[in-house]
């Protein structure tokens, strides 16, 4: 049986999904999460059930791509069910969409989800008179908690679902008329007949759409009257208050960076520890591993020196901050705070002529910039998806922060705090720089006024804390950090080889380097690093590690104990504060890694966007690096 999972975002539509079919699809506390079909399925009672979770949709009667994907879903690959997911707490607006469904398919069953919050908000709903008057099943559910799932299941597999007559919204007589000649010409369904006015208003005139829509609302505003009774009139007084706290233009964005400090606070703090207990097992765990194998001396220097040391440097360095960050981060998504970020920034990309919408790829760039471009799905407008997509890497990613956090507590400040400040500090330079290239955008290459969108801004919820680590944990960090190791062995491996195969009397790496070290100069850096840079391509995780292996003795990595030894390593070949800042800005400003550039690829369709997003970034990060570097032989610090 082919199952539909509709309904608005930030109904828990999603996590019923997870919850039918054990399947561990993200979850997250705003709109926008999901802009395509996610398929699982479950048995039951010895038969097979295939589930569609078509992406959060407020409305059929409009064009946007979620919107698209799920009304061609319904109507073309016609599913045996449609299972239409509410929210309890404010069902009245979920009715809009059960109600347009109910207009293409009679095979349909409302899941009113979130009857816990209901609850402690003090709203009642009659389910039994909400299924009498839609005439079709309706069943209260806790998804989260898995309560109602049982008797969902059991409908389901009854098929007393089927062949209902569903409701029928009456519509004034002048409208019914335009409907019937609209069925004379093969347009027979309720939404292709609305989208069809819609599409030409300029014949119909504005009075009609505006009609058809309060029609429409005026049949939830009865239902829900019908069958909803609020105890206390006064339930989102205490997320008005907050948010009148956290979107008020002048205290919304200091909180925003006061958050961002916190969690960085935080993940600093609490990463240097694990880290140099890692340095030192992994030295130990080395010197053990080196007696007991008795491998040949070219064997072994290339398995130690080359792969594991790279490979254990990573983790020592990655794993600390990134096991401390992604959860963080996953709370204020579960609790509801990032739509209320892109709310904060909405504004300043109007004035950059492009949509709010880019604000929320924005927040998934910071975990991954191939997500942030694969995110942009949900940009209604070409060119403004196509700006999101051209600036997302312009955002650290979670394989840039290891870098950022090393780098700032070993030059610039000792201190947890100033370095979570200064890192803050550079992803609102980032911020700033994406601001400014899509303005830039926008009056050149991408011409266009910005569009509108409907953003909505979900209520508080208490985030679910072992949900949370497990799906960072699993899903981000091993995920990343798993990336991270595959693309390091066989760098490793290759560096290690490089660095000792001679050319002249010198080694390929060093030619290299040497070839690469007038530009490198130029910006502050040196060719080592720009060789890194290169090589690191496949992913940011591996640029740091890259440059200890090339500043080798010998041929072989370094070993380190803790990241003070990192430190010696870096000074003892030229490093100043001059280099460090200069890096810091290249970290940021550099080209998009191999997976950004091929998911660019594949969202545009075109190599000349994919290159221009290559060029874009690394020409600001020359730039702002000439800049550095030249102020401060200027004036002689540094």
């Amino acid at each position: 049986m082919k199952i539909a999972l509709a309904g608005n975002p930030n109904v828990g539509k999603s996590t019923v999904f997870n919850a039918l079919t054990n399947m561990n699809q993200h979850t997250g506390n705003w709109a926008g999460k999901t802009v395509a079909n996610a398929l699982g399925s479950y048995q039951y009672h010895g038969k097979k059930y295939n589930v569609y979770d078509l992406p959060g949709t407020y409305s059929l009667t409009t064009n946007s791509l979620e919107e698209k994907i799920a009304k061609d879903f319904i109507c073309c690959e016609k599913p045996d069910v449609t299972i239409v997911v509410c929210d309890a707490t404010c069902l009245e607006r979920n009715l809009n969409l059960v109600l347009q469904i109910l207009q293409i398919t009679s095979s349909v069953i409302v899941v009113v989800n979130l009857m816990d919050e209901a609850l402690k908000k003090q709203i009642e709903i009659d389910i039994k008179k909400l299924s009498e008057i839609l005439n079709v099943p309706v069943i209260p559910t806790e998804a989260r908690k898995k309560k109602g799932l049982k008797e969902l299941k059991d409908i389901i597999e009854s098929e007393t679902f089927k062949n209902n007559s569903g409701y029928t919204i009456h519509y004034p007589d002048n409208i019914e008329k335009i409907f019937k000649k609209l069925s004379k010409k093969n347009i027979v369904r309720p939404n292709e007949q609305i989208n069809y006015i819609k599409d030409n208003v300029s014949k119909y005139g504005e009075d009609i759409v505006d009609t058809i829509d309060k029609t429409i609302i005026l049949e939830t505003e009865k239902i829900a009257k019908e069958v909803v009774m609020f105890k206390n009139k006064n339930y989102r007084a205490r997320d008005l208050k907050i948010d009148y706290i956290l979107t008020n233009p002048w205290t919304g964005i200091p909180i925003m960076f006061l958050m961002l400090l916190g969690i960085l606070w935080i993940t600093i703090k609490g990463a240097n520890i694990p880290s140099d207990i890692l340095f030192s097992l992994f030295n130990k765990l080395e010197i053990f591993l080196r007696d007991i194998t008795n491998f040949p001396t070219w064997l072994s220097n290339l398995l130690f020196d080359g792969i594991y040391r790279t490979v254990t440097w990573i983790v020592a360095v990655m794993l600390p901050p990134m096991a401390i960050f992604f959860p963080l981060f996953t709370i204020l998504e579960d609790l509801g705070y990032l739509p209320r970020v892109a709310f904060n920034l909405d504004k300043c990309f109007k004035k950059c002529c492009t949509c709010g919408k880019q604000a929320l790829t924005m927040c998934l760039g910071l975990g991954c910039n191939a997500a942030g471009v694969t995110g942009a799905r949900i940009i209604d407008s070409p060119r403004e998806k196509l700006i999101a997509i051209l600036t997302n890497s312009l955002m650290p990613c979670n394989g840039r922060f290891p870098t950022l956090i090393t780098i700032i507590s070993l030059f610039l400040v000792t201190s947890s705090f100033f370095s979570s400040f200064f890192l803050s500090l550079f992803i609102l330079l980032s911020v700033l720089m994406t601001f400014l290239v899509s303005y830039f955008l926008s009056k050149t290459l991408l011409k266009g006024l910005p569009s509108s969108f409907t953003l909505e801004l979900p209520p508080y919820r208490k985030p679910q804390i072992g949900k949370v680590i497990i799906r960072s944990i699993f899903d981000r960090t091993l995920h990343v950090l798993g990336r991270a190791i595959l693309i390091a062995l066989p760098a490793g491996l290759l560096i290690w080889i490089i660095a000792n195969i001679h050319i002249g009397g010198e080694t390929i790496l060093a030619i290299c380097s040497n070839f690469l070290d007038p530009f490198g100069k130029l910006l502050g850096l040196d060719g080592v690093i720009i060789l890194a840079f290169i090589l690191g391509i496949p992913a940011n995780e591996i640029v740091l590690p890259l440059i200890i292996m090339n500043y080798m003795n010998k041929g072989s990595m370094e070993s380190f104990t803790n990241l003070m030894a990192v430190k010696t390593l870096l000074i003892s070949h030229g490093w100043t504060l001059k280099t460090a800042l200069c890096f810091l800005i290249f970290v940021l400003f550099h080209f998009p890694c191999s997976t950004t550039l091929l998911t660019i690829k594949k969202e545009t369709g075109s190599l000349k966007w994919t290159i221009l997003s290559f060029i874009l970034p690394t020409f600001i990060g020359i730039v702002l690096c000439l800049v550095v570097n030249n102020f401060a032989n200027l004036c002689k610090f540094m």
